[in-house]
């Protein structure tokens, strides 16, 4: 073995070793166990994110795949319809080029040349993570196979009813000329105007004033809105007033949507461009009347003087012109909400236009059912009443998106807009019996991106065809996700799933927090605080970390502020640190809480941890040897074998517990206790008492020997679903020693509970033992006693088990607290120190250990410090000034520090006590 743990010379020889020997591919034995990869989308490389539920999935993989079962994780990538054709749309601008100068043929083949790349770019990274994905099974959500499953789906749905072509109001993307759904929407509070407008009465020299945050869209106005029981307006219900700018007359109408505590309680119905104003348009009866462009320019439905304008350029105007006619009231300053497109961040518009709908509320039916009657769960439990929420609530789904780079609608209409729906032109022509002249033409517009993905886990299996694959593997086991698509995705694939399977589409519904930055803060580009996997993986200089901080922003005062924090972040760049140290520290992260804050300091602790077991095989290695070690002589054991067999068997239990409820964060608190604490601080001490003690018998050291071996051996077996590579490299070089002979420890068996193993009275043994240490090691580092400087003790009180356990285990005491001497005596003669356990007094005598004089000149010179300190910070919060100037979190800091100092002040006399009795 190498003297130092080097992940580089070990990750990607072992990763291909894998990859070609076929050990990710599912079994023939074994109960099913099958997970699906959220598909990453196909725009560029995977994020933290990506690599925090990776490394979950691989756990949950590779821990079932050695208990024995037939494990498939399915992986691919996602086209990503608007997201995709966004990138390469922007390429094609670089380049001074639009889609729609190349053409719609020729932009798609531009697509799939950036999708090949891309995804082979995706699939290295998860290589690198070390996912056991079976790589030759890896789909696309646009292979023939998924998009035949795709069509089938549309025309079934469309045959029954359930998707319908409609105009409708869509959240409309004004960048990317595209409908969006509303979870593609995200509002956020910024700061508007609400413009009081005087709207003339028709036939009455009086006027009603109407609050708006959007005054561009009166020209769209078809009604005024009062409620019916405001006392103020109901005289003027059913009368009508004059729409300015224009020369329309709009009615007056009563209805209970209005708030009359809102403006001045009257409100401006324009059904075309709000959602709320839509249905009372719908409820009264009310023209609709769309006056934006699909860019958001004005048309021709609003006066001739504002048509072609920029929406905003038409509000400056019409706010100009409305207060030329004295018709402003006033405007004041007010915060609202605005929706923006998640990718495009410019302001959508509620828009009039035909677009294809799913009717989700049949479907919505049966997905409620399934999580009700237990069939589906969610982990943690919380998110339940969430799904409910939405489900219970649930509007019509907008499918289709006006972009060229997706599945495209499989519907053709005739020159009378009539629709035809059916896997192809001459299907079509077929199915609804027309004539060979009749001419057609497909949709243009393709489906929502999420329509293909809620088919993933049963059509990535071969659906619709009767597949092995999906009878075997479907329904799946657990989704990995993230709370924030639990509506985009979830929900949508466990009603498509029971709609087409007749079937749920996985038992359990695992939900991860997301990952921030140290601050709790959201990781983006603008930010300036992204880090990616690869990077704490293989290392990245400064220069190359600000490189890929700053690439693409446009704006010289954000980069100046990205590159000074990043300077001061990571003066010296990123160190290298593995994959196995990245997927450690993601999976202690997994704790049950919605926000996951990355620290590198947890990373650089993982980091320690394999550096730590690496230097703990290199001992045993070095103890143990084919020539010294007789596999078959195991009776005499020490107490130090049977305690850490007892340990192992409980840690073994703890593990299996907790990857049971999908406590990753418990997973790995375990294993590093009894690795770091147990197996190596103790286990590996208690070994060389034995192992070097000339009163030990060969057998012992024997026994040791083996132990040693076979820990060593279980715990790498036990720790490999979370870090594959350091314990596939290990075991390699422990397993041929145990006369184990075979290729990987990924196909040995996990550790299982062996009950005959565990030893409450040893373990009890032990942890005296341990105590007993603890307080000696605490008495030397307070008294200032070299380590190597051996002790003479005295025994006095304690129960006949504290006696006779100091007899027992008199040798473990010499070693590890570093005795010379233990006697039992009722009063030493000698100044000393005690150590308390429980009962038991442990008398260690002062003479020669420690120069007394000049113990007692530092703990005075310390005491006069912090008296000092004390009394400064007491006279510092006893001053008003201070008091009412400073922020209350500096104020509250200072009286920490208050009862810290008293705290370590009595500590200190507590020690000058204790040895000024020392002659």
């Amino acid at each position: 073995m190498e003297k130092t743990y080097d992940p580089h010379a070990i990750e990607q020889t072992l990763y291909k070793h894998w990859e070609a020997s076929g050990y990710f591919h599912p079994g023939k034995k074994g109960t099913p166990y099958c997970i699906m990869l959220p598909p990453p989308n196909v725009t560029g490389s995977l994020h933290m994110g990506h690599g925090f539920q990776n490394a979950l999935m691989d756990a949950l993989i590779r821990f079932h795949r050695m208990k024995g079962d037939n494990t498939l994780w399915q992986g691919g990538v996602d086209h990503a319809g608007i997201a995709t054709q966004m990138v390469v749309e922007r390429q094609l601008l670089a380049k001074g080029k639009t889609r729609r100068e190349l053409g719609r043929e020729k932009f798609l083949e531009k697509v799939w040349a950036w999708k090949n790349e891309s995804g082979d770019t995706i699939n290295r990274q998860l290589r690198r993570l070390g996912s056991s994905i079976d790589w030759s099974r890896s789909r696309f959500t646009m292979d023939e196979g998924l998009s035949q499953a795709v069509q089938k789906v549309f025309i079934d749905l469309y045959d029954e009813g359930l998707i319908y072509r409609g105009h409708r109001l869509v959240n409309w993307d004004t960048k990317f000329h595209t409908a969006i759904s509303d979870l593609e929407v995200i509002n956020e509070e910024e700061d508007g105007h609400l413009w009081y407008i005087r709207y003339p009465l028709v036939n009455s020299p009086d006027v009603l004033i109407i609050a708006t945050t959007r005054p561009e869209t009166m020209l769209g106005d078809t009604a005024i809105a009062v409620h019916p029981d405001d006392t103020r307006y109901q005289h003027l219900i059913g009368k009508k007033a004059k729409l300015p700018l224009t020369d329309r007359e709009i009615p007056i109408i009563a209805d209970e949507y209005v708030d009359p505590e809102f403006g001045t309680g009257c409100v401006k119905i324009t059904p075309a461009h709000d959602f709320n104003d839509y249905e009372v348009g719908k409820r009264h009866q009310l023209p609709i009347i769309n006056i934006l462009t699909f860019d958001a320019h004005i048309n021709e439905n609003a006066p001739e003087k504002y048509q072609g304008m920029d929406r905003f350029e038409a509000r400056d105007k019409i706010v100009e012109d409305l207060k030329a006619l004295e018709l402003i009231e006033k405007i004041e300053k007010h915060k609202l909400k605005v929706p923006r497109g998640d990718r495009s961040k410019t302001i959508i518009e509620p828009w009039l236009t035909a677009q294809w709908f799913v009717k989700t509320k049949p479907l919505a039916e049966t997905a409620i059912k399934a999580v009700e009657d237990g069939d589906i769960r969610f982990i943690p439990d919380t998110w339940t009443k969430t799904y409910f929420q939405w489900m219970y609530n649930i509007e019509d789904w907008c499918i289709s998106r006006q972009l060229w780079w997706g599945h495209r609608i499989p519907a053709w209409y005739d020159e009378q807009g009539n629709i035809y729906v059916g896997e192809n032109e001459e299907n079509v022509r077929a199915k609804y019996k027309l004539e060979a002249t009749l001419p057609l033409r497909q949709d243009e517009d393709v489906l929502d991106t999420w329509f293909s993905s809620a088919l993933w886990p049963f059509s990535t299996l071969g659906w619709p065809e009767n597949t092995a694959e999906f009878n075997t593997f479907y329904p799946t086991n657990v989704l990995v996700t993230g709370f924030d698509i639990i509506f985009f995705w979830v929900a949508r694939m466990i009603m498509f799933g029971l709609k087409f399977t007749g079937k749920i589409p996985f038992h359990e519904v695992y939900v991860t927090g997301l990952i921030r930055d140290q601050e709790g803060q959201k990781m983006s580009k603008s930010k300036g605080n992204v880090l990616d996997p690869i990077d704490l993986i293989d290392g990245v200089s400064l220069d190359d970390l600000l490189k890929k901080r700053t690439f693409g922003l446009m704006q010289p005062e954000m980069e100046k502020r990205i590159k000074e924090q990043t300077c001061k972040q990571f003066p010296n760049g990123i160190a290298a640190h593995g994959t196995d140290a990245l997927r450690l520290t993601f999976c202690s992260l997994a704790s049950t809480g919605r926000d996951i804050r990355f620290d590198l300091g947890r990373l650089e602790g993982c980091r320690n941890f394999c550096n730590k077991l690496w230097n703990a095989a290199r001992y045993v290695l070095m103890q143990t040897d084919m020539a010294n070690c007789d596999l078959t002589q195991t009776k005499a054991k020490s107490l130090a074998d049977r305690w850490i067999e007892s340990r192992l068997q409980r840690t073994i239990l703890s593990v299996h517990q907790h990857f049971n409820d999908y406590r990753f964060d418990l997973i790995t608190q375990n294993m590093y206790e009894f690795t770091w604490h147990e197996f190596c601080d103790w286990y590996l001490e208690l070994s060389k008492t034995v192992l070097t003690s000339p009163k030990t018998t060969e057998e012992e050291k024997n026994a040791t020997k083996v132990t040693l071996l076979t820990t060593l051996e279980t715990l790498l077996r036990l720790l490999h679903p979370l870090i594959p590579f350091i314990t596939e490299s290990l075991w390699k070089e422990v397993s041929p020693l145990l006369q184990i002979h075979s290729d990987t420890i990924m196909l040995e068996q996990y550790p299982a509970l062996d009950e005959s193993k565990l030893d409450a009275d040893v373990e009890a043994d032990i942890e005296w033992i341990k105590k007993v240490v603890f307080g000696l090691r605490n008495l030397r580092s307070e008294m200032n006693i070299p380590p190597s400087k051996q002790l003479a003790i005295y025994i006095n009180q304690g129960s006949e088990q504290d006696q006779s356990r100091i007899q027992m285990h008199q040798q473990y005491l010499k070693d590890l607290a570093k005795l010379q001497s233990i006697e039992t005596t009722t009063h030493p003669t000698d100044a000393c120190a005690t150590v308390l356990v429980e009962t038991l007094e442990i008398a260690v005598p002062f003479a020669d250990l420690i120069d007394v004089q000049a113990e007692k000149d530092r703990l005075n010179k310390e005491i006069q410090k912090l008296e000092k300190e004390l009394s400064h910070v007491k006279n510092k919060l006893s001053n008003e000034n201070f008091i009412a100037r400073a922020p209350e979190a500096i104020v509250k800091k200072e009286q920490t520090h208050i009862q810290e100092l008293q705290t370590a002040l009595q500590q200190l006399h507590e020690k000058l006590e204790s040895i000024k009795t020392i002659a």
